[in-house]
């Protein structure tokens, strides 16, 4: 029933929430949201990485079902949300990581996680058993965030726990099978483990038999909406939730952070800058076809997808900056400064490689670099070229929609990019786009709650749902003058790549042969 219907009818309880499990890397954060799409209360508890060795990332699978736990027991003794008043529970979870489990659901080592870069041989042996048959059935290039590479390094590496092995999770998936003893992976998670026939929906029985890969450790696939199951009678003595709450699929944090901010038709993109950015644009079939140049993904929303882009280091480049040159400035007056100088910095260009490179160029050994530097330049032009360099990246990813004549009008800015007009405006100039912002950002974890309240039957669908819980604020118009003087400085900004990389990777080796 829509919500105008229900408030009508007075059959909307303000008592009654939902909760989104968001699962991150450092810590949980479980929100309580009523049906007017309003945050009641909110919890989080974190919990540790290990890095046992180099390029290693691990946790405890324990550690988010006792942080989630806390979390929710929080909820109810503290902010007095009453278990019988929780209708739904659905997730936002850290993408890729690998859970093992044995025949009798138990944990067999830490889970592998998206961030572990153990795996590049495994990778390239992917590529050179499948090739493009790899690219066509998954739509990605393998990756050493992605599982399928992980679960091959514990076969090659760990054969006694890959022999014990009769299923694999991912760490919401886990989550969930926890707190209702049922066993499932939902599709836009299913996908980043790029062991999935994305067009058909299915797992790959070709990918499994090129790897040798019994299909029975394939876990039952369900949708991000679909019912997974009730609170367990353990998990409810264990947490104080009720039996009769439902428990719905959830998504992975891309999918849910793009529900949370409204990205659910063709026409808007969203524009995420965090420690890393995202370029994430909602697609309406399988059959746009980007050949591995972005990863896409099953959406959360039924038979839709999603493609995404990567800047390894978009806020971060900025932080570096601030933290090497101007640490004593907060972050506003630091950002501000930059009004100081003009378009294009006086001349002065960024590329934001510092930690490497995702897309569109997947290059572990590429290096940041200043272009045009010369004795004018002030500490101002240097942050205003930072500022252009992390959007020029962006419009980088951009240029492949537009190479495959996938269209769009609107930006959603979140994250660091939102919190500053001037950043905005930027956006807006280079990307020639609408640019607007949300008024109540919560990112994926609202997007995990829009999925339980759809799961419990508050709205129709995740559309009609974000009538009422996604608000646009500001609106942000790309200025024409603005517009062309962009265009000319991304023209010399997209050949910096190709003509630094070699000096990038000479320098890598060099410093390799100094350690």
């Amino acid at each position: 029933m829509a919500w105008a219907a229900l408030l009508l009818s007075g059959e909307v309880d303000i008592m009654q929430v939902v909760l989104g499990v968001d699962l991150g890397t450092s810590a949980v954060k479980v929100s309580a949201v009523d049906q007017a799409g309003k945050i009641v209360a909110q919890q989080s508890k974190e919990y540790p990485l290990s890095q046992p060795e180099p390029g290693y990332s691990e946790q405890n699978p324990e550690d988010w079902v006792m942080g989630t736990t806390v979390a929710i027991k929080r909820l109810i003794e503290v902010d007095k949300i009453k278990p019988t008043d929780i209708k739904g529970i659905s997730y936002s979870g850290q993408m890729h990581g690998l859970v093992l489990l044995d025949d009798h659901h138990q944990v067999l080592r830490p889970a592998i996680l998206w961030n572990d870069t153990r795996t590049t041989q495994q990778c390239k042996e992917i590529l050179d058993v499948m090739g493009k048959d790899f690219i066509k059935i998954t739509r990605n290039v393998p990756l050493e965030g992605f599982t399928l590479p992980k679960l091959l390094w514990v076969k090659e590496h760990e054969p006694q726990i890959f022999e014990e092995a009769a299923t694999f999770l991912l760490p919401k998936d886990y989550v969930r099978y926890r707190m209702t003893g049922k066993i499932a992976m939902e599709y836009s998670d299913a996908a980043g483990t790029v062991m999935l026939d994305e067009e058909n929906r299915k797992w790959s029985s070709q990918i499994a038999e090129a790897f040798q890969l019994p299909m029975e450790i394939f876990p039952p696939l369900i949708e991000s909406i679909g019912f997974a199951g009730k609170i367990s009678e353990t998990y409810a003595s264990f947490s104080g939730l009720s039996t009769d709450t439902q428990v719905f699929g959830g998504a992975a944090d891309n999918a849910a952070g793009a529900i949370g901010a409204g990205i659910l038709n063709t026409s808007q993109v969203l524009s995420s800058i965090g420690t890393s950015g995202v370029v994430l644009k909602y697609e309406d079939n399988a059959k746009v076809d980007y050949q591995g140049a972005l990863h896409f993904f099953n959406h959360a929303i039924p038979n839709k997808y999603y493609t995404m882009g990567v800047t390894l280091a978009a806020g971060y480049s900025l932080s570096w900056f601030k933290k090497r040159f101007s640490n004593d400035n907060s972050f506003t007056d630091f950002v501000n400064a930059a009004k100081k100088s003009t378009v294009g910095a006086n001349g002065l260009l960024f590329t934001p490689y510092i930690v490497g490179e995702r897309t569109p160029y997947p290059d572990g050994d590429i290096r940041g670099s200043f272009i045009g530097i010369d004795g004018t330049h002030r500490k101002e032009d240097f942050t205003r070229a930072v500022l252009e360099g992390i959007v020029f990246s962006f419009r980088d990813i951009m240029r492949i929609f537009a190479e495959k004549g996938s269209n769009f009008d609107t930006v959603v800015s979140i994250g660091g990019g939102a919190k500053s007009a001037l950043w905005l405006q930027i956006q807006a100039d280079i990307f020639n786009k609408k640019v607007v912002t949300l008024k109540n950002e919560q990112g994926p974890g609202l997007g995990a709650a829009m999925i339980a309240a759809v799961g419990v039957g508050w709205f129709g669908s995740l559309n009609e749902c974000a009538e009422r819980f996604v608000a646009y604020d500001q609106t942000y118009i790309p200025n024409a003058q603005n517009v062309k003087k962009y265009d000319e400085l991304y023209n010399l900004y997209k050949k910096v790549y190709g003509q630094t990389a070699e000096i990038s990777h000479g320098l890598m080796n060099y410093r390799r042969e100094m350690l």
